[in-house]
């Protein structure tokens, strides 16, 4: 439709937020945000050994399961992390690209869960299991 917004108001918040602004963050295709992020591992993303921070990790892990999660949220909904539990599986160099995407698993009337997924050149680094609250929104 001419006109429309590329990206949907409330995955715009998401990417806006001040955090994942400074890491880079953005969307894998803007066309369905539901796809996952990547972002690009630099200096924001560091730790003091130049690899990619468990902490960032965790973090976005938890932002690809929301965007996964938002298609099932109806307009008076929305979701709030309840519980994230991530391994860590290889190291990540500086200047690497990481694609996060999440995957619902089930939701139900109150509660979501979810997987994500991070992977550099289609190899896994990181995995994540998300569990989130539907509450009404306001």
């Amino acid at each position: 439709m001419p006109g429309a917004p590329l990206v949907d108001a409330r995955v715009q918040a998401v990417l806006d937020i001040p955090l994942h602004r400074f890491l880079g963050v953005e969307l894998r295709d803007e066309q369905d945000p539901a796809s996952g992020i990547r972002f690009q591992v630099g200096t924001a993303s560091e730790n003091p050994a130049q690899l990619l921070h468990g902490g960032v990790v965790y973090a976005l892990l938890d932002v690809a399961s929301f965007l996964a999660l938002m298609p099932t949220l109806g307009p008076g909904e929305h979701a709030v992390t309840h519980d994230v539990a991530a391994s860590l599986l290889r190291p990540v160099s500086s200047g690497a690209t990481v694609d996060i995407v999440g995957t619902v698993l089930r939701r139900g009337r109150a509660v979501a869960f979810l997987r994500a997924e991070a992977t550099v050149d289609g190899v896994l680094v990181a995995t994540g299991q998300v569990t989130k609250t539907v509450i009404p929104g306001r």
